[in-house]
C-alpha cells in the first residue's frame, strides 16, 4: 500500500453505491475473484466482511428464524476450510438489523471471527483489533502431537473447540490442528486419558508426551517443539488436601461456560428465554460454589461477567432478538477458537462494552493497534 496504492483503494470505495439490498454471496464471490486474481500472494491473506443487513436474494425464512435458514450457501466453495488451505473470513455485524446467524455461520465455516458492532460510533476500534492480529501472525500449520509411552495409558477424549482433532483407534495417540496463530496467542485444550491401577513398586506413571509442528510465518521454515512430559505420581497414601492444577480447572470451568452458552442459544432460539437464563445463571453458581483459588482468579471472574450479561440478554425476546443472539454468537466463536473478538455495545456499564470478549484473549499487537485507533479517533484524524 504506497501513497499510489492507497489513493487507488480508495478511489475504488468512494466508486460504490448502494441499490438498497444485501447480496453477502455475490459480495463474497467477488472477493473470491480478488483472491484468485492476485498478483503478490501474500503468506498470510484473509478476508473482512461487514454487513448490517440480511441476504435478499440468496437465503429462505423471515426475519429473526435462523433455524430454518441455510446460511451455508453464502460461503464460495474457495473460502471453505480445507486441509491447509485457509482463507478465513472476518465478519462485522452492525446495529441490530443484521443477521448475526448468517455473519457466525460465514465465520465458522472459513475459520474468521465474528464481531458484534451496535455502537457504530466506534467500528474503527474493532477493525484495529482484528487487523493487529492479521498483522502478526507469527505461526502457521500448526499441530500438536500427543502420544501416550505407557502402554496402559489410553486417550479418551480431547476437547479442541472448533479445532479439529483425531485419537488414533487404539487410543495411543492423538493430534490438534490449530492452524494460525498470532504473536503471544495461546491456546489450551483439555486431554482426557483412562490411567491403569499403579502396578507393584510403581512410583511415577507417565500419561503423554506432547509436542507441536508449526512453519514459522517469517523464515517460512518448518519447525518441532517438544513440551514437558505429563506424569503423575503414584504414592502409597493419597492426600486429600493436595489443590488441583489451576490451569485444568480454570480451562474447565471455561469449556463448561462455552457449552451453556450453547446451550442457552439454542434455547432462546426455541422461545425458552427462562430457560436460557437458568441454564447462565446456573454456571454463574457454579463457580461460586468451587475452590477458593479459582473463585479469585481475573480469567473466571470476567468470564462470568460474561455470563451475567448475556442472562439479561436472554430474557425476553427482546432483548435476544435486538442484541443476545449476536452477543452469544460472539463469544461462542471466541471461546471456540480462543480468539478475541469484538463486541461493542452502547451501555457502558455492560460487560461486553469494552470491545473483547473479556477472557483475556486479546493480544499486545490488537491492544497497540486499538489504542491507535481509539487517540485517532479522539483527535479527529481518522484512521489513516
Amino acid at each position: 500500500m504506497s501513497e499510489g496504492g492507497k489513493a487507488s483503494a480508495k478511489s475504488a470505495v468512494e466508486s460504490l453505491h448502494a441499490d438498497g439490498c444485501t447480496n453477502i454471496l455475490e459480495g463474497l464471490v467477488e472477493a473470491a475473484k480478488v483472491f484468485d486474481g492476485r498478483r503478490y500472494r501474500n503468506a498470510v491473506a484473509s478476508v473482512i466482511l461487514l454487513s448490517d443487513g440480511q441476504d435478499n436474494y440468496n437465503v429462505n425464512g423471515g426475519w429473526g428464524a435462523s433455524n430454518s435458514k441455510n446460511y451455508s450457501v453464502l460461503v464460495p466453495p474457495s473460502f471453505k476450510r480445507c486441509g491447509d488451505r485457509r482463507l478465513p473470513v472476518h465478519t462485522f455485524g452492525f446495529g441490530t438489523d443484521h443477521d448475526a446467524a448468517a455473519m457466525h455461520t460465514i465465520a465458522e465455516e472459513t475459520g474468521g471471527t465474528f464481531s458484534f458492532i451496535e455502537n457504530q460510533a466506534v467500528v474503527q476500534d474493532a477493525f484495529a483489533q482484528c487487523i493487529g492480529g492479521l498483522l502478526s501472525v507469527t505461526v502457521q500449520e500448526a499441530r500438536i502431537a500427543i502420544t501416550c509411552p505407557h502402554a496402559a495409558v489410553r486417550v479418551r477424549s480431547v476437547n479442541s473447540g472448533r479445532y479439529d482433532s483425531v485419537i488414533d483407534g487404539d487410543g495411543r495417540a492423538a493430534s490438534v490442528d490449530v492452524g494460525e496463530l498470532y504473536a503471544d496467542e495461546e491456546r489450551r485444550f483439555l486431554v482426557f486419558v483412562d490411567v491403569p491401577a499403579a502396578g507393584a513398586g510403581e512410583d511415577v506413571t507417565e500419561l503423554i508426551k506432547v509436542s507441536c509442528t508449526y512453519r514459522d510465518t517469517a523464515s517460512r521454515q518448518q519447525m518441532v517443539v517438544a513440551g514437558e512430559d505429563a506424569v503423575v505420581q503414584r504414592p502409597a497414601e493419597v492426600s486429600t488436601s493436595t489443590e488441583p492444577s489451576m490451569e485444568v480447572e480454570r480451562e474447565r470451568f471455561r469449556v463448561e461456560a462455552t457449552e451453556d452458552i450453547a446451550a442457552a442459544r439454542e434455547a432462546a432460539e426455541r422461545g425458552a428465554y427462562a430457560a436460557a437464563k437458568a441454564i447462565l445463571d446456573r454456571r454463574q453458581e457454579a463457580l461460586a460454589r468451587s475452590a477458593r483459588r479459582l473463585a479469585g482468579d481475573a480469567r473466571c471472574a470476567a468470564l462470568v461477567s460474561e455470563l451475567r450479561e448475556l442472562s439479561a440478554r436472554v430474557a425476553n425476546w427482546r432483548e435476544y432478538e435486538q442484541t443476545g443472539r449476536a452477543c452469544m454468537l460472539a463469544g461462542m466463536i471466541s471461546h471456540a477458537q480462543q480468539r478475541a473478538t469484538s463486541v461493542q455495545l452502547f451501555s457502558p456499564a455492560s460487560a461486553l462494552s469494552s470491545g473483547a470478549v473479556p477472557f483475556g484473549y486479546s493480544t499486545p499487537a490488537m491492544q497497540s493497534m486499538v489504542e491507535s485507533s481509539r487517540k485517532a479517533r479522539e483527535s479527529g484524524s481518522g484512521g489513516n
